[in-house]
C-alpha cells in the first residue's frame, strides 16, 4: 500500500508559529537569532506562548510559569494539571473523521497493522481499567519489556492515563542489564513479552521474563504479550490481548486523570561511568511542552489533519531501549500518524539489505523519515540506490541523532534524493542533538536556515545552551564544553531513590554549580551552526544507543580470567565508533581467542551485541588514579591524539608506569601501522 500527502508545499512549522507570535504577542524577529535570544532570556513568555500556542488544556490555572528558577529544582506552571494521555486523545475524533490512522506497524515478517484512533483510546481505556483493578495508584510504576510494536504505546498510554509511572527495557537486553533497571524502581506490575523476532531470527525470552519475575518481589502481577505465540505459557500470567479487549460503556466513558504538572511520567535509563544506571524521572507537563516545542516547531512534523501537514507520516526509527521512540511516540500528541518498524533495519546476518527500511517507508509514503546517523553511514557503505524505491518521493525531511552524522553520510543521501526526484529542492536534514538525559534536545533543525553538511543547524528555542573553554567562558568558534545555563522544563524531577539529589548533582552539575554540563564537545560557529565533536566523559555511544561503563566492567570482570578492565569508546566527529578494550588477566592466562568469544560472549549476555568491543588486548595494568578510578577519560583523549602531559597527571595517579605502553599504542594507532601493537604487550 502506497499512501501518497496530497498537500507536498507545507509552510514550515517554525514560519507559522513566527506568525502566530506577530499576531498574538506583537513580537516579531528579523533573524533566527534574535527570536532564540528571547526565547532563553524571557522563558517565562516563551513556555507560556508554547501553552497557549499548541491549545494545552487544563481545569485549574496555574499561578506561574516559572515560580523557581534554579537548577536543579525549577518549579513550573505549578497549580496546572495535565496528561499526556489526554492531550493524545483530543485528537481521536478530528483525525478519525480525517481518515487517518494512529499508529501504523511492520516487523520483519511483513505484518502489517493499523491502529485507528478509535481503537487506539478503546484498547488504552481497556487496559487502564484493567490496571486499576489490579491496584495500580498514582505513583506506583510498571515496567515493561516490550519490543517496538503498538501494544508498547497501548501499554505505556494506559498505565500514565491513570497515574501509573511508566518504564521500559528493549527485549535485546539482557536479564542483568534489565534488573539493574528494573530493582532500582520497585515496580507493582510487569508487561512482557513472550519473545522477539531479530534479523530473521525468533529469541525465545519466556526464561528472562520468569526469572525477572522471581528477581522483582514488588511485582503483584505479571501480563504477557504473546508476540511470537506457541510458545509455553508463562503460569500465573495474563495475556496482554484479553487486557485490551473490553468494549463498554466504562471504555466508552473512559478519561485520562488530570494530574499536577510534575506528576511523573516515566523513568528512563542513562548510564554513567559508574554505579547503576541512572534511573531519570520525567514529569508530565515538562515532556508534553518540550516534545511540542521539539517535534513541530523544530523537526518540522506536522499534525495529519490539518490542512498544511495533511497525510502527515511520521517514522524514527528506534528499539524501546532509545529515547527516539518515546520521541517517535510523541507524534500523537499533536495528531500525527506515527508509522513504527519492529526488527532490524539491516535485514539479517545472512542476507544483509539496507533497503529494509527504505522499502518500509515507501510503501507507507511517510513524509518523515528518521534513523540514527550510523545508519545512514551503513547504507552508504552498502551502496543502496533509493531511486528504485519512487515511493519516497513523498519524504520531505531525514531525521538523525545519536551520533554526529558524517559530511560524507549526509552528501550521500542529498545526493539520493536528488536523483529521486530531480524537479524538488535539496532534502531537508533535520539533525539533532540532545539526550536521554531530559528527553528532549539541545541542538537541532529549522527548516528556514541554510544546511551545511556536517552541521546542525541551531540551538533550539527555550535551550540557553553555550560553549565553555576551561575558564568557564562561553566561546563562538571554539571546541568546548556544552553547557545549558538556564532550566528546561522537561530535565529530570530528580533520579529514582537519589537520597538527597546526589547522583542528579553530579551527574551534571558538579562541574558547573547551578548550570547544567552535558558531557559533549561542541562548537558553536559564527552562523549559529554547531557541530558535536563527541563526548567529553567516559560513557559509550554505540550506534546511537548509551552504556556506562561500568556495567560492561561488570559482565568482563566477573570472568575469573579478569583481574581488571578498561573501555573507551573513540567516537569523534562522524567517523565510525572505534571502541577498543583492555584487559589486565591473571598469572600465566594468555589471551587466545577462546578467551576473546569468552570475554565478548559475557558483554553479549549482560548487555547486548550492539556494545562489543571492536578489538581487545592483554595490558599489564589498567591505569588508575590514588583513590582507584579508572583513568578513561585521559586515555581517551590520548587516543584521540592529544599530548599524555595535556590529559593526565601522573602525581594523582595509582601506577604511571603503566602509561608507557597507552603511549606507545596511541602512537601506533594514530600515527603508524596497528600491526606491530602486538610486540606493545
Amino acid at each position: 500500500m502506497t499512501h501518497q500527502s496530497t498537500h507536498p508545499a507545507f509552510r514550515p512549522q517554525i514560519s507559522l508559529y513566527q506568525d502566530w507570535l506577530k499576531s498574538n504577542r506583537g513580537l516579531a524577529f528579523d533573524t533566527y537569532e534574535a527570536l532564540w535570544t528571547w526565547s532563553t532570556t524571557d522563558l517565562e513568555a516563551f513556555w507560556q506562548s508554547i501553552w497557549d500556542y499548541f491549545d494545552l488544556q487544563s481545569p485549574t490555572p496555574h499561578t506561574a510559569v516559572l515560580a523557581k528558577d534554579v537548577m536543579p529544582g525549577a518549579v513550573w506552571f505549578p497549580g496546572a494539571q495535565v496528561n499526556y494521555a489526554q492531550q493524545v486523545f483530543r485528537h481521536v475524533q478530528p483525525a478519525h473523521e480525517a481518515g487517518f490512522a494512529a499508529i501504523i506497524s511492520r516487523n520483519e515478517k511483513g505484518a502489517h497493522r493499523e491502529l485507528s484512533w478509535p481503537e487506539l483510546k478503546r484498547q488504552v481505556a481497556s487496559l487502564a481499567l484493567h490496571l486499576k483493578a489490579q491496584g495500580l495508584q498514582p505513583g506506583d510504576r510498571v515496567a515493561a519489556y516490550l519490543p517496538n510494536i503498538p501494544e508498547a504505546m497501548v501499554a505505556f498510554l494506559a498505565t500514565v492515563s491513570v497515574g501509573g509511572v511508566w518504564s521500559i527495557c528493549a527485549p535485546d537486553m539482557g536479564t542483568a542489564a534489565v534488573l539493574d533497571r528494573f530493582k532500582q524502581i520497585e515496580p507493582k506490575i510487569l508487561i512482557a513479552c513472550d519473545g522477539v523476532t531479530y534479523g530473521g531470527r525468533d529469541f525465545d525470552r519466556t526464561a528472562v521474563v520468569a526469572e525477572m519475575r522471581a528477581a522483582l518481589p514488588t511485582v503483584q502481577h505479571v501480563i504477557v504479550h504473546e508476540n511470537l505465540g506457541g510458545l509455553a505459557t508463562l503460569p500465573d500470567t495474563t495475556r496482554l490481548a484479553d487486557t485490551t479487549q473490553r468494549d463498554d460503556e466504562a471504555t466508552r466513558s473512559f478519561e485520562p486523570m488530570w494530574l499536577p504538572f510534575d506528576h511523573p511520567l516515566w523513568i528512563v535509563y542513562s548510564s554513567g561511568t559508574t554505579g547503576l544506571p541512572k534511573p531519570i524521572v520525567h514529569g508530565h507537563g515538562g515532556t508534553l511542552l518540550v516534545a511540542l516545542a521539539l517535534k513541530i516547531i523544530h523537526n518540522d512534523v506536522g499534525c495529519s489533519y490539518h490542512p498544511n501537514n495533511w497525510g502527515e507520516r511520521y517514522h524514527w526509527y528506534s528499539s524501546t531501549g532509545w529515547v527516539m521512540w518515546n520521541a517517535q511516540m510523541s507524534g500523537l500528541l499533536n495528531g500525527t500518524t506515527c508509522c513504527i518498524y519492529d526488527g532490524n533495519p539491516g535485514g539479517s546476518k545472512d542476507r544483509p539489505d539496507w533497503s529494509t527500511l527504505w522499502r518500509f517507508g515507501a510503501e507507507l509514503g511517510v513524509t518523515f523519515f528518521g534513523a540514527g546517523a550510523a545508519f545512514f553511514a551503513n547504507c552508504m557503505k552498502a551502496g543502496v540506490d533509493l531511486t528504485a524505491l519512487p515511493g519516497l518521493r513523498s519524504v520531505r525531511a531525514l531525521g538523525t541523532t545519536g551520533s554526529p552524522l558524517s559530511e560524507d553520510a549526509q552528501r550521500w543521501g542529498t545526493q539520493q534524493f536528488k536523483a529521486l526526484r530531480p524537479e524538488a529542492e535539496d532534502i531537508w536534514w533535520c539533525n539533532i542533538s540532545g539526550g536521554t538525559d531530559f528527553a528532549g534536545a539541545f541542538i537541532g533543525g529549522n527548516r528556514e536556515l541554510p544546511l551545511v553538511p556536517g552541521e546542525m543547524q541551531c540551538r533550539l528555542l527555550g535551550c540557553a545552551v553555550q560553549a565553555w573553554n576551561e575558564q568557564g567562558q562561553p566561546v563562538i568558534g571554539e571546541v568546548g564544553e556544552l553547557v545549558c545555563t538556564r532550566p528546561i522544563p522537561s530535565m529530570p524531577l530528580y533520579f529514582w531513590g537519589d537520597e538527597g539529589n546526589k547522583r542528579y548533582l553530579s551527574s551534571y552539575f558538579d562541574m558547573y554549580p547551578g548550570v547544567w554540563r552535558h558531557g559533549d564537545w561542541l562548537k558553536i560557529g559564527d552562523n549559529g551552526g554547531c557541530v558535536i565533536y563527541g563526548r567529553s566523559d567516559a560513557t559509550i555511544n554505540r550506534h546511537g544507543l548509551r552504556m556506562g561503563t561500568s556495567e560492561l566492567y561488570s559482565a568482563v570482570e566477573a570472568l575469573p580470567e579478569v583481574l581488571d578492565s578498561m573501555v573507551v569508546d573513540l567516537e569523534y566527529l562522524g567517523r565510525e565508533s572505534y571502541m577498543p578494550l583492555f584487559v589486565s588477566l591473571r598469572e600465566g592466562i594468555t589471551l587466545d581467542d577462546a578467551l576473546r568469544a569468552r570475554i565478548n560472549g559475557a558483554i553479549r549476555t549482560a548487555l547486548s551485541p550492539r556494545f562489543l568491543p571492536n578489538d581487545i588486548f592483554h595490558v599489564a595494568e589498567i591505569p588508575r588514579t590514588l583513590s582507584g578510578k579508572k583513568q578513561e577519560l585521559p586515555i581517551k583523549k590520548l587516543l584521540l591524539g592529544q599530548p599524555i602531559e595535556k590529559v593526565v597527571n601522573r602525581d594523582a595517579m595509582a601506577n604511571p608506569a603503566c602509561l608507557e605502553w597507552y603511549q606507545r599504542f596511541a602512537l601506533e594507532r594514530n600515527g603508524r601501522s596497528p600491526n606491530s601493537l602486538n610486540r606493545l604487550v
